[in-house]
């Protein structure tokens, strides 16, 4: 389980970077050529919005990966360990269903819908850029899943940033 954390980490993390790298090169060519060439480039401005949006996306999965979602500890951190994993689990839970329902299901939904529209400057399917919703779903899932796991083993955050 640990490997598998491990690679999709790896994997999230090469991703979100190439992501931003070239959401900043392409924004330095923005500039260069509205100011330099006075021929404002708008497919690398459509380009970096999709980046943005996929970088989000992506950085959001790592998030789950750590559990580093929002919470509320200051309530948990009074309950007995028996309960903190049990609330624990259920945010996980809710995580996981959220995933399955909204980015896997909607995700797909809207990406099929979407197949159709062409992008105005890149001439791409739109649809081809909303694929990033279920295939961050199905992480956060797999996500989801290996958190459980470690919840239920006594692996706290704690004990992760540790190892």
């Amino acid at each position: 389980m640990k490997a598998l954390r491990n690679v999709l980490t790896k994997l999230l993390n090469a991703l979100a970077g190439i992501s931003f790298i070239a959401m900043v090169i392409l924004t330095c060519w923005q500039v260069f050529a509205r100011y330099i060439l006075k021929s404002p480039s708008t497919w690398s401005e459509e380009l970096v919005s999709y980046l943005f949006a996929w970088a989000s996306l992506l950085g959001a999965s790592l998030i789950t990966g750590e559990r580093g979602h929002m919470n509320i500890p200051i309530i948990v951190e009074r309950l007995n360990a028996g309960a903190q994993k049990a609330l624990g689990i259920f945010g996980e839970i809710v995580a996981f269903a959220f995933s399955a329902i909204i980015l896997v299901y909607g995700g797909i939904q809207i990406s099929q819908l979407a197949m159709g529209q062409m992008t105005s400057s890149l001439g791409v399917a739109v649809g081809v850029f909303y694929v990033v919703m279920p295939l961050c779903g199905i992480l956060n899932m797999i996500y989801t899943i290996l958190n459980i796991a470690d919840i239920c083993n006594g692996v706290t955050q704690e004990k992760k940033e540790e190892a």
